[in-house]
This record gives structure tokens, sequence and C-alpha cells, in this order.
């Protein structure tokens, strides 16, 4: 039986080793040189969303951009920086199959890194 298509995420916190919980991001499907936002969430305390950001029958293939908000999460637990480098962290990819794309990310306040995981 063929997995049927959903988009996940989960963000780690590298600087503190644990999971980025309550940080506000964004979905927004990307059609050429405009986009349309879908929804608006904030990771939980595992540092997830509570359900799949696309499934069934919101599930499409496409462009969409992940749009995360890592400035305003540093700033909400006390990380106290000089000088703000990262604000916002928007992740563009494709989806071109019904499959499980888990796009996490790995944040500090000075460097992020993703992979299509699983």
């Amino acid at each position: 039986m063929a997995d049927s298509g959903r988009l996940t995420t989960h963000v780690l916190d590298t600087t503190h080793g644990k999971p980025a919980a309550g940080m506000r991001l964004d979905l927004l499907m990307v059609h050429g040189d405009h986009s349309h936002h879908i929804l608006s969430t904030h990771t939980n305390a595992d540092g997830r969303v509570d359900q799949p950001l696309l499934e069934g029958d919101q599930f499409h293939m496409g462009a969409f951009e992940l749009i995360f908000h890592v400035g305003q999460y540093f700033d909400r637990i006390g990380l106290d920086l000089e000088h703000q480098f990262l604000d916002i962290v928007p992740i563009r990819f494709m989806m071109s199959e019904e499959a499980h794309y888990h796009v996490p990310l790995l944040v500090s306040p000075y460097s992020y890194s993703t992979y299509r995981g699983s």
C-alpha cells in the first residue's frame, strides 16, 4: 500500500540541545513569483507540531515554503544576544510525490540546517 502524502516538521535548538518549544512557523504554497498563506502554528514541547501540516485532501504536490520565526523564539526564551543575526528562516522545497515529507530545522542564533527527513 502506497504511503499517503503528508508534511511534518521538527525544530531543534542546537544552542541548548533541546527541542525548540513554542516557535512560530508559517506554511505557504508557492506559485511562480507569488505565494499564498496556508497556515500559521507553533511547535509543541517536543519541537513538533501536534498534527501534520498537510495530509489527506489538504496535501498537494508543488512548491512550498516553511517560514520559521527563530529571532522571535530566541527573544522569547531570553537568549541575550548583543547582535541578532537570524530572524526569519525560510525553507523553500518541492513535494513531487504522494509521500511523507519531513522538513526539520536545526537552529542556533547564528546558523541553521535542514534536510529531508523521514
